[in-house]
């Protein structure tokens, strides 16, 4: 070796040379790794082996580049984070968690979350390395992206279930959580709200206790989009719990916002109030009329008519449970005019299942009170479309499922003879012993339905019916019999036609004189007076 080689600038070159080597192989693999599709290829190519040695590197930039890119490895495969905490990666890169720049500190954040996205047994593998204190700790941290990746990380590990959910909290998570909510950045509000949501979906008393609703609802004065939904997520997520969390999102003065977020321009903050008011109404009689007084059905009944957005499933349960709840609410919602929208998603054939279904099963919510709940489904003319559903071999399951049990709740207290009418030479016996069912009640009482009752065929088309008897099928038929005299009922049963032929065949003629050999008087007369002339 030359001297000229082993002078210092030379040898400090070498090792310059060595540490751009590393930056650039670290900031290509950070590079490639955004792209999910590079990662089995990087994998295969020992890209975990190269890159754990660097997460201890004495370059901060190459540390947080070395960190990054094994975070967007394990974001995008669940493999490679099994890999990544099998290899002790996390170890270091938690015991590093406070040793170096907030640069690091975000990447390390990051790497948290990638990790614990993607199931409960990564999460807890995170919290058995005693990870959660370093998270919390850094939503004290006076840069705001680490704040965010602490709150995005502790949300993800408790999202899993209840267990998780319960430690993230018991390390004082939520009170810090609200206090970042508080924060004036959109982007942290948004990921505290998000975080509060996961924690919210186990752990809804905790979440109300920290007194985080009343922040919640003025987070709502906000005007960004994705603010207002995580907000109005968040809100739901208590809200679904049971009804007294429900309640007391009422009392934080929740329902006024969600009402008017109905009409927000922003399909997603429409659809996150649509959720909300669902969430609020299905507990109770008291919360669902609550709703109603405050002039709930309308925005609902608008969100009925969204042809995207995903509004329309929510806002059609919100009305089915509000109608559930009593008589009074589902004349309410009848009065709003829901039943015509709710009929006419069941007859658009580019409706999805959810659509279907959740209109079939508010009508059938709305028609069960009473005559004239269900009078106002039946003339609507749902009952025939309701009835394809079911009967159509290209329905689905649940489709088929929810269009049959709408069925018999609105047959069940249907007197509208027009209404029940179609349905009697339609509906297989499983439906038609419901449409008996109630012509057994109209006929009794009503001549002119009985006489329309013959005319229309519809005493025929009972009698073709074919029955077991000691069913119910085989007891309404015989009471709708005895409305009619015998021999009406003998008329139009089937093989009468063929009795009266055979009658026919087997009778001996009755000839009378006038056909006979004798010549009756009044003839005789006459042929005499004829003769005489």
């Amino acid at each position: 070796m030359s001297h000229s080689m082993s002078s210092p600038r030379n040898i400090q070159l070498v090792f310059e040379t060595y540490q751009k080597a590393r930056l650039v192989f670290v900031q290509t693999m950070a590079e490639l790794a955004t792209r999910a599709t590079n990662v089995k290829c990087l994998e295969s190519a020992g890209a975990l082996d190269f890159l754990q040695p660097l997460l201890s590197d004495s370059c901060s930039t190459v540390r947080q580049c070395a960190v990054v890119a094994a975070a967007r490895l394990a974001e995008h495969d669940e493999g490679v984070a099994r890999r990544l905490l099998d290899a002790g990666m996390l170890t270091d890169t938690l015991e590093n968690l406070n040793k170096f720049n907030v640069y690091y500190k975000r990447s390390a954040l990051y790497l948290m979350r990638a990790v614990a996205r993607h199931n409960e047994e990564l999460a807890s593998a995170i919290v058995r390395l005693g990870a959660l204190e370093h998270i919390v700790s850094c939503l004290e941290d006076f840069d705001t992206q680490v704040k965010e990746n602490a709150a995005w990380a502790l949300g993800y590990i408790g999202k899993h279930s209840e267990h998780l959910a319960g430690m993230v909290v018991d390390v004082g998570t939520l009170p810090l959580l609200v206090l970042a909510f508080q924060e004036p950045e959109i982007s942290l509000k948004q990921i505290a709200a998000g975080a509060l949501v996961d924690l919210a979906q186990h752990k809804p008393e905790a979440v109300v206790d920290t007194g985080a609703i009343c922040h919640l609802v003025r987070g709502l004065e906000n005007q960004d989009p994705k603010l207002k939904r995580s907000t109005l997520c968040a809100l739901g997520a208590v809200a679904s719990a049971r009804a007294e969390l429900a309640e007391a999102t009422v009392a934080g003065g929740a329902l006024p916002p969600a009402l008017l977020h109905a009409g927000h321009d922003s399909a997603p903050v429409r659809r996150a109030a649509a959720c909300l008011l669902r969430d609020i109404v299905k507990h109770s009689v008291d919360l669902a009329q609550l709703v109603v007084n405050t002039g709930g059905c309308g925005p609902l009944v608008e969100l009925l008519s969204e042809g995207a957005g995903g509004s329309r499933v929510p806002a059609c349960m919100a009305l089915g449970y509000i109608a559930g709840q009593s008589d009074q609410l589902a004349m309410a919602v009848i009065e709003a005019k829901a039943v015509v929208i709710l009929v006419e998603i069941l007859q658009n054939n580019e409706c999805e299942d959810a659509e279907l279904c959740a209109a079939a099963w508010t009508l059938g919510h709305i028609a069960k009170h009473s005559p004239q709940h269900s009078l106002a489904v039946a003339v609507a003319n749902a009952l025939p479309r309701l009835l394809q559903l079911y009967t159509n071999p290209k329905s689905s399951g649940e489709v088929r499922a929810r269009a049959s049990c709408a069925l018999k709740q609105s047959l069940q207290c249907c007197l509208h003879r027009p209404a029940l009418e179609p349905l009697l030479h339609a509906a297989p016996a499983c439906i038609l012993k419901y449409v008996l069912a109630q012509y057994s009640k109209i006929l009794p009482n009503d001549a002119r339905a009985r006489r329309l009752f013959v005319t229309t065929g519809a005493l025929k088309r009972v009698q073709e019916i074919d029955t077991v008897p000691g069913t119910s099928l085989k007891e309404y038929i015989n009471i709708i019999n005895s409305c009619f005299p015998e021999e009406i009922v003998r008329y139009y049963s089937p093989g009468y036609s063929d009795s009266l032929l055979d009658r026919v065949e087997a009778y001996i003629p009755q000839i009378p004189e006038l056909f006979t050999d004798r010549v009756p008087s009044d003839c005789q007369s006459e042929l005499t007076i004829e003769n005489g002339n």
